[in-house]
């Protein structure tokens, strides 16, 4: 029977979504071998723990009040192939990187969330795609089908190959950190020789030697060396496949800690979704009435929503009452995603619109989704300037009305890929041939994401100077 989750009064369970109707929706030829698949998932123990999702409500909630900065990063589509320790290494060491330069530009904690570990669903624009000149089914992740066009058609066995290499890649994550991946005594790589431009590589490097001086003096003294020797990094990805999420959603016990964030709520369980620690909802799946909706408002995760042109100031309220009606502070995310060109135009609106309803988000710049662009030859790709430009924008968007920026959501990669141009890099549209590998959107390479990092870093120093 569904019973009343924390949300809006009406009853839900994890299965209500069904009787809503549901974009990008699935569906498979054989219904016997999906229940099988489902069943499987039903059995398999959780990914990720109440414990750990309550402490990153926590840690939000701090970004909510501009105590904290959120850096959430990592593949457009992962593939199961990333599934690795190379690849895994190389994007926490990116993230910790990150985070060290924001920490020292902000002045404040950063919280890590990895778009890692089950960012395996991809929504696509249309179910069918052109292919040598003939209509295949679209590559919708490596959960759903293969991007080699021989296997395109869905395949409900990999909703079980998606929990396991999810599970995978989260236990070597914890291993890694474990092992000291994270600890700041042990050298960083810091090489600056991409950067072409002289003046650029002196400030650079006056910012690195002040993070390197810094973390030698905390060194020296032992200052906070627990601290330094290991990190927070959770998971995420979008919750487009409701088949999967349903199967991972668990009714569980409420650690000690969650009264303190929703204090009126004497409950002793709640319904988590184990797939992941954060969740978010795509712009193409955030209708009111729709599906994704009806479920994410029931879960205990924090979770995102996707906000692009086309919302209007109502409708986000409304949407906000529904998956917040208890307007726990830090619960939502608003991952703005409106491209260069659109965001002056909007985003005080949004910012507007939310804060007369009482309600405390955490606001969050996606600048890559709205600044993709096509070139001659018809490759996807995104300026780096225009991805710069959009979060400079909400950054002083947010200050002009009174808020703040809380985090950036970036599409990255800990490799030294060739899809986004510009940077001081100096990639241009001949070089993206060079090491294109995305499968789905293309990603910031590790010395375009640590450079944005530098340049969101060098604005909030300049801010507290004056």
């Amino acid at each position: 029977m569904p019973e009343p989750g924390g949300t809006n009064g009406t009853s839900w369970d994890p299965s209500s979504w069904r009787n809503k109707p549901a974009k990008q929706e699935v569906i498979y030829e054989d219904q016997s071998a999906v229940q099988q698949a489902v069943n499987q998932l039903n059995r398999l123990p959780p990914i990720v723990t109440p414990t750990e999702i309550i402490r990153l409500r926590k840690n939000l909630k701090d970004v909510a009040f501009g105590k904290a900065f959120l850096l959430q990063g990592g593949d457009c589509a992962e593939l199961f192939a990333y599934c690795e320790q190379n690849s895994i290494e190389a994007k926490i060491k990116l993230l910790l990187q990150m985070s060290i330069v924001l920490i020292w530009g902000g002045n404040k904690p950063v919280v890590r969330v990895a778009r890692m570990a089950g960012q395996y669903a991809k929504p696509r624009s249309s179910p069918m795609e052109n292919y040598n000149g003939k209509q295949i089914p679209s590559f919708r992740g490596d959960i759903l089908n293969g991007y080699d066009p021989d296997e395109r058609q869905l395949d409900p066995q990999r909703l079980v190959s998606a929990y396991h290499h999810s599970a995978a890649t989260l236990n070597y994550i914890r291993a890694a950190i474990g092992s000291g991946i994270a600890d700041l005594h042990s050298p960083l790589d810091w090489d600056l020789g991409h950067v072409r431009d002289d003046s650029i590589k002196a400030k650079y490097q006056a910012i690195v030697q002040s993070i390197i001086d810094n973390l030698n003096f905390m060194r020296t003294i032992g200052a906070g060396s627990s601290v330094l020797e290991t990190i927070d990094l959770f998971t995420s990805h979008e919750g487009l496949l409701l088949e999967y999420e349903q199967s991972l959603t668990r009714r569980l016990k409420h650690p000690p800690d969650r009264i303190e964030l929703v204090p009126e709520d004497s409950s002793e369980h709640g319904w988590y979704n184990t797939s992941a620690h954060f969740l978010w909802i795509g712009d193409r799946t955030r209708q009111i009435d729709g599906a994704h909706v009806e479920y994410f408002r029931g879960i205990e995760n924090p979770i995102g929503i996707k906000i692009g042109p086309t919302m209007q100031g109502e409708e986000l309220v409304k949407l906000l009452d529904i998956v917040n009606p208890q307007r726990e502070p830090g619960k939502v995310t608003l991952i703005t995603r409106y491209g260069e060109d659109k965001i002056k135009g909007i985003l005080g609106g949004h910012i507007e619109s939310v804060q007369k309803s009482g309600h405390i988000v955490v606001w969050q710049c996606d600048p890559m989704h709205g600044n993709t662009r096509s070139t001659e030859t018809g490759i996807k790709t995104r300026q780096f300037s225009s991805i710069l430009s959009e979060v400079s924008s909400a950054l002083e968007i947010h200050k002009e009305h009174g808020s703040f920026l809380g985090g950036v959501h970036l599409e990255l990669t800990g490799e030294a890929v060739t899809e986004c141009v510009g940077g001081s890099e100096g990639l241009t549209d001949d070089d993206l041939s060079l090491n294109y590998t995305t499968f789905c959107d293309p990603r910031l390479n590790e010395k375009q994401a640590l450079e944005l990092a530098f340049l969101v870093a060098g604005h909030y120093k300049d801010r507290r100077r004056y």
